[in-house]
């Protein structure tokens, strides 16, 4: 759509066409944003547990366990004016959650071992697309790279 709006151009396209009952179009592979576009906020801030869990390597961050049941847990609670955003979500296993309850963690006498943060856009391509195609790389930066080859 980007491309036939004209806002994109085609920088790597598939060998074979894009085609509709009514038309062949070359299929993009990787394309160039030609003039920024703007995403919402809303879409920019949407957390959901599986980007969150991979956000914080599938972990508790607080006690470090991949085993057990994973949760989300507010940092702030929401009953004491914490939000639901990036900064203040993060990923605990279900004894931790219990444990820290309704305080903070320094009520709870336990350790943040991470501080959260919005995850890089990258997070959300792997989570799209496990497997990176090779010729996505050289446009995904380092991270991405290393990913791909595995």
């Amino acid at each position: 759509m980007l491309v036939y709006k004209g806002k994109a151009e085609v920088v790597e396209r598939l060998d074979q066409p894009l085609r509709s009952s009514t038309g062949s179009f070359v299929w993009p592979h990787v394309i160039r944003l030609l003039t920024y576009v703007r995403v919402p906020r809303a879409i920019q801030r949407k957390i959901s547990r599986r980007a969150l869990f991979a956000r914080d390597g599938w972990r508790c961050v607080y006690c470090g366990t991949t085993s057990g049941r994973l949760t989300l847990d507010h940092v702030v609670p929401r009953s004491r004016g914490g939000e639901s955003i990036w900064e203040n979500v993060v990923t605990a296993c279900a004894p931790c959650n219990l444990r820290k309850g309704d305080r903070s963690v320094e009520q709870a006498g336990m350790v943040l071992h991470s501080q959260p943060r919005p995850p890089a856009p990258v997070l959300f391509i792997k989570l799209a697309a496990p497997r990176i195609p090779q010729g996505w790389t050289p446009y995904l930066g380092g991270s991405a790279t290393a990913t791909a080859a595995a």
